[in-house]
């Protein structure tokens, strides 16, 4: 039931995700990007109903095909944002639309909570624990909404976002060191189990990416927005406006 529920919980933040990439984007692109993700959830799907991502044995472990791709793609995901091009893709999606998004956080920790309970995951990794990752879902509304406040709202986003990746960094560290592997280097109650169980992978091979992608976008789009304001208007801009007067 519950295996059911969270792949209902990835076909709706996908169609969310292609939805505001329509609206805000362009048709062609959102296609691009839902034709990606059912690539990869096909690729990243049948590794782990076959057990090859629980694998331990193998060189690389199972767990690298999901996090080895993942990683290069954030890397070179931040690199591309910080272009010129990259802050146009920024501004072009809302602020609050960014922030508000990251709500999805908190169905993910309900998931985590309920997958502690069943035993495939250590506690430390649940909001029972050392994971704060649900407070930042929770709030994710609030901060949308003061983000459009003014100049002390936009920084108050960039705190909670910059909090929203130190976070993310916790219980990701936390998570890998948890797993059965070569980084099995946290021995609690129960080893981290879920990254190997299908289809509780697409934890870190999509909502995790999902939340670093939404964070560096807002990030980027507040410092653009900061620059634009304190960038003054130029000289032949000034003449022009008191030859207009």
């Amino acid at each position: 039931m519950i295996a059911a529920c969270f792949l209902g919980f990835v076909a709706l933040m996908t169609a969310v995700v292609v939805l505001l990439s329509a609206r805000y984007r362009s048709g062609q692109i959102a296609f691009g990007i839902l034709a990606a993700l059912c690539a990869w959830f096909i690729y990243v799907g049948v590794l782990g109903y076959l057990g090859v991502i629980a694998n331990t044995a193998i060189f690389p472990p199972g767990i690298a095909l999901i996090f080895v791709p993942v990683v290069v793609f954030l890397v070179l995901f931040i690199v591309r944002v910080g272009s010129s091009a990259g802050a146009r893709v920024a501004l072009a999606f809302p602020l609050w639309v960014l922030i508000g998004t990251q709500a999805f956080r908190i169905g993910v920790e309900l998931f985590i909570h309920q997958l502690w309970i069943n035993g495939l995951v250590p506690k430390m990794l649940t909001f029972a624990g050392a994971n704060v990752d649900i407070y930042i879902g929770a709030s994710a509304p609030v901060i949308a909404w003061l983000s459009m406040r003014g100049w002390w709202g936009q920084r108050l986003a960039l705190l909670w976002n910059i909090l929203g990746l130190l976070s993310l960094a916790n219980v990701v560290t936390r998570a890998i060191l948890a797993a059965p592997g070569p980084l099995h280097l946290i021995h609690a109650e129960v080893p981290n189990r879920m990254i190997g169980t299908f289809p509780f992978m697409f934890i870190p091979g999509f909502f995790v990416p999902l939340a670093v992608v939404l964070h560096v976008l807002a990030i980027r789009s507040i410092v653009s927005h900061a620059r634009t304001a304190q960038t003054p208007p130029s000289r032949t801009s000034t003449i022009g406006d008191k030859g207009l007067r």
